[in-house]
């Protein structure tokens, strides 16, 4: 992928073909961070200097905010594992339908363009199909700056008064999930253009509000935590460039691990040490008997116990991004699991695909539930969105036989390299032509 901007298909006719039964065993290391990397591209257009994101993830979304940048203004380009950008000569504050419709963050990257540009139009967020994406808190945010808005069912446009944000307050905390990780990110890229300092109330915490809180730091922007109660945000009219590191990407983690583990197998995940894994996710994991111990700088993931039955809920998106490859996981652990879905009620979509592998699991409502061990056989199955089509490979690998999973293209949306790496530590795959 060298200097390519270029808008990736929309469909990938291609299939997984995976033959279970083998343990696997060995080194891999872990991509960046999908969620925290596509914040930081939103974040790239208020820098008034050239930025450079490093150790980015390969993946489909990387390329179509590449390709969102480059339309509406500000020259992004993607050389090596580097995402390159230059602050815009011009805006074109239009965020295009057929690609704002495919990401979750549009409404985040079109609060950069707002920042900058003082107005813009974009879609509805698109992204994964298991749940309609709220914006209210996102669409607060900029009110609150200051801006003026037209909602209909499909777009929104916002236009700034012409001296740009005001320092503002608003709210990121939602009625049902908790502090919006997004609408956070959102208020912080308006407050870091608007002049005076503005407070955002129940502010998100996780890694991805971190590393976009540091990277405008870094830039000149002050940031000020009030425990979890508020951030405060000192907005500057210049904002630096520089290079920034992207953090490996704890989901793939997860999903390396979780895979492995299924198998009877251990994984040495070799630029991940456990430290940098939020709490909440190894606390998950080790319930279900799927142990992070450090090793050579990194994190040995095993399940020397075997699988262990679970009663959880899902706290956070650091979790609810991990439930589907869990559930699958779960499927061959005995007794009953049961695990709440408190941030996306609805993200059951790899259910009855799981039960086509002979899995007894059910949803009813925002509630899971697994009876195991189950016999897994193999199936022909599709998987409808990122974590979905990871969990159903998961089930493949412990599956008797050759199993055909639809949703490649979900796939690599999350993930740049992971057949690959599921094939180096001892998988039996291949990609195919449906």
């Amino acid at each position: 992928m060298n200097d390519q901007t270029a808008m990736p298909p929309l469909t990938d006719t291609r299939a997984i073909r995976v033959t279970g039964g083998h343990r696997l065993e060995g080194t891999a290391s872990v991509q960046g961070s999908k969620n925290v990397a596509l914040h930081l591209y939103a974040a790239a257009q208020v820098a008034d200097e050239p930025l450079a994101l490093t150790g980015i993830p390969h993946i489909l979304d990387t390329q179509v905010c590449a390709e969102i940048l480059t339309r509406t203004g500000t020259r992004a380009r993607i050389v090596g594992d580097r995402f390159e950008t230059a602050p815009a000569a011009a805006w074109y504050p239009v965020i295009p339908d057929e690609l704002g419709r495919r990401i979750r963050t549009t409404a985040v990257m079109a609060a950069g363009l707002l920042a900058r540009a003082g107005r813009v139009r974009f879609p509805l967020p698109g992204g994964d199909a298991f749940c309609h994406r709220l914006i209210d808190r996102h669409l607060a945010a900029m009110e609150a700056a200051g801006a003026t808005l037209d909602v209909t069912g499909t777009h929104v446009e916002a236009r700034l008064p012409d001296q740009g944000p005001a320092s503002f307050t608003t709210d990121a905390m939602t009625h049902k999930w908790g502090p919006s990780l997004g609408a956070t990110v959102t208020a912080m890229l308006l407050a870091a253009r608007a002049c005076g300092t503005s407070t955002l109330l129940n502010p998100n915490a996780e890694p991805e509000v971190l590393a976009t809180a540091a990277l405008l730091e870094e830039g000149g922007v002050g940031i000020e935590w009030e425990g979890t109660t508020a951030l405060h945000i000192t907005g500057t009219d210049r904002i630096t460039g520089g290079t920034v590191h992207v953090p490996p990407d704890r989901l793939e983690a997860a999903t390396l691990a979780l895979a492995a583990a299924i198998t009877g197998g251990t994984v040495h995940l070799d630029n991940i040490p456990v430290t940098t894994f939020p709490a909440a996710l190894v606390s998950m994991l080790a319930e279900a008997g799927v142990e992070l111990v450090p090793a050579h700088g990194g994190t040995l993931a095993g399940c020397p116990a075997g699988p262990q039955p679970v009663q959880m809920a899902t706290g956070s998106a650091t979790c609810t991004d991990v439930q589907p490859q869990l559930t699958a996981f779960l499927t061959q652990a005995p007794g009953i699991s049961r695990i709440e879905e408190r941030i996306y009620t609805a993200r059951a979509t790899h259910v009855a695909p799981l039960r086509a592998f002979g899995a007894d699991v059910t949803a009813d409502g925002p509630t899971i539930t697994v009876h195991g061990p189950s016999p897994l056989t193999a199936a022909r199955v599709a998987g409808q969105d990122i974590r979905a089509a990871a969990a159903l490979v998961i089930a493949a690998l412990a599956a008797e036989g050759t199993s055909t999973i639809q949703g490649k293209y979900h796939l690599h949306r999350g993930y740049g390299n992971l057949l690959p790496k599921l094939t180096a530590l001892g998988a039996k795959l291949e990609v195919v032509q449906e």
